[in-house]
Formats: C-alpha cells, sequence, structure tokens
C-alpha cells in the first residue's frame, strides 16, 4: 500500500504554502497532490506558481498530481483548469465532470478526485473508458460499500485497469455551495469577502447550540467538526485491496500522521482514539461523527 497526501483544502498565505511543500519533500508520503480545489478566489498561488512548486516536487521521487477545482461558476474558472489540465508534465486530479471532459478531450489519464459522485461498477466503467486510472472514494461510503464495489469491479474485469485511494485521515470535505459560509459567518457578502477564510488556516469550527462541534466552515467547503482517523481500519483496507491511504494536507500534523499510518500498516495494533477530536463513522456505516 502506498500512501498520499492530499490537497491542502484551506487557504495559506503563500510563504506558508511554499514553506509547507518543502517539507512535503522530505515526507513519507509516495504521492503528494497539489492545487487550489475549494474557491477561485483564492490566488496566493496561480497557476503558473502550483505548476512551479510541482516541477520542484518532482525531484522527490515522489508522483505529484495536480488537483483541480471542486465547484466551477464561471468561464475564466473553467479556462483555468483547462491550463492545468494542459500542463504537459503531471497527472490530474478531477474533482468536477467538466474536468474529465477535458481530459478526456486531452486523451490523458486522470484520477477520479473524492468529491465525483461514483458510486457503483457502472459509473467506475463509463469513467474508465473516460481514461480513469484512480478512484478516490467519495468519504461518505463504507468499508463494506467499497468491498462489494471492488468484488464487482473484479466480476466485470476492470478492477486491474484503476487504483484505489481512500480518504484516510484529516477534515473530511462534506458539501460545496455558491455560498460562502465564512464570508457569511463574518457579516460579508461573497463578492467582497475580503479573503477572510486566510484567518482561519484550519477553517472556522461551528458548534451546535448544544455545544458540539458538528462542522468545520472553509470557505464554500462544509468539513466535518471532527478529524476522520482510518489508522484502526488500515490493515483491512490493504486485505481489500486499497492501494493507496490518502492523509490530508490539514496542518504539518499531516507529517507526523504518514509515519503514524505507515508504522501501523507493518505492526497493526488497536490504537485509542480521541471522542472528542476524531471520527470514523462513515466507515463503519454508523452516524458520521461517531466513533466506533
Amino acid at each position: 500500500m502506498k500512501f498520499s497526501l492530499g490537497p491542502s483544502l484551506f487557504f495559506w498565505p503563500k510563504h506558508q504554502v511554499e514553506s509547507f511543500y518543502q517539507k512535503a519533500k522530505d515526507s513519507k508520503s509516495d504521492i503528494i497532490y497539489l492545487g487550489e480545489t475549494v474557491c477561485s478566489k483564492r490566488r496566493e498561488l496561480r497557476v503558473k506558481d502550483w505548476l512551479n512548486v510541482a516541477k520542484e516536487l518532482s525531484q522527490s521521487n515522489k508522483q505529484i498530481v495536480i488537483s483541480t477545482m471542486t465547484l466551477l461558476e464561471s468561464p475564466a474558472e473553467v479556462q483555468t483548469m483547462r491550463k492545468l489540465c494542459d500542463n504537459g508534465d503531471f497527472l490530474i486530479e478531477a474533482n468536477d465532470l467538466s474536468a474529465v471532459q477535458i481530459m478526456q478531450e486531452l486523451k490523458m489519464p486522470f484520477v477520479a478526485g473524492p468529491a465525483i459522485n461514483c458510486y457503483n461498477v457502472s459509473t467506475l466503467k463509463v469513467l474508465l473508458n473516460q481514461g480513469m486510472i484512480r478512484w478516490v472514494m467519495p468519504v461518505e461510503l463504507s468499508g463494506d460499500w467499497l468491498k462489494t464495489l471492488l468484488i464487482q469491479a473484479e466480476q466485470e474485469n476492470v478492477r486491474h485497469l484503476f487504483e484505489c485511494e481512500v480518504f484516510s485521515w484529516g477534515y473530511l470535505p462534506l458539501a460545496y455551495s455558491a455560498r460562502c459560509f465564512t464570508a457569511r459567518s463574518e457579516d460579508k457578502p461573497k463578492d467582497d469577502c475580503q479573503y477572510c477564510c486566510i484567518k482561519y488556516p484550519l477553517g472556522r469550527k461551528m458548534n451546535s447550540r448544544e455545544g458540539e462541534r458538528v462542522f468545520v466552515l472553509n470557505g464554500i467547503q462544509t468539513m466535518s467538526g471532527y478529524q476522520y482517523n482510518l489508522i484502526n481500519e488500515i490493515e483491512q483496507m490493504n486485505s481489500l485491496g486499497v492501494d493507496i491511504a490518502r492523509i490530508s494536507a490539514d496542518s504539518e500534523i499531516a507529517f507526523e500522521k504518514l509515519i503514524e499510518f505507515k508504522k501501523q500498516l507493518i505492526e497493526p495494533s488497536n490504537l485509542q482514539l480521541s471522542k472528542v477530536e476524531e471520527c470514523n463513522g462513515y466507515w463503519h456505516k454508523i452516524a458520521g461523527m461517531s466513533l466506533a
């Protein structure tokens, strides 16, 4: 099994992004995803900057993948995505079907990201015909669902055509909206947000009326209030045939998690998780914010 460092989902200053990826070069990841996936107004790094970071990281003998936006709202955003897709050097993670279409037109392989609603073998086969070589399971699916889907892929004789990747640690990206919830929380309109989400390097936590952490607001993205953690399921994932476990680039803690996950794969043990910070409910077919 390989381990990937997912794209950073939060809005950080340019110097912080560059510092993070300097450390990522020496991390235990086999694959590094990078790029803006949430909001086009986050322009600390532009297309040229992301590609320069990717070129520098490519010297580290890790596979570098460029991730595209998840929700596109203008022709300009599509044009920016097209530039990324047609970069000529790096594999693309398509997080929107428009990116899939562009990659098909370019006759280039791609990764189907977790935001693409691929829940059954029929959809897998459609994406394979369009050029998919890796499928990242949607974060809300369970381990049982994954097992069934991979068995069906074997029966359809397509399992060998793609890698399977599972989001295994970090704040879960749950939903996207045309509204910016971070701006709204500061009583700012989206068109004049003043890039306020840069003030929240780990998103803005939102509690229920009972004081329970429910969500994290991250611009137009709603995330889980707790960090998803499948470290105790890594052995099961390996036995199911999962090729890659994804560690989200939530912070520099991700580098420590890469070490912990790799160690858990070699020396499995039942680790104690934090009930006030972590969850794994989706994998076990219970409430997502629960801990099994």
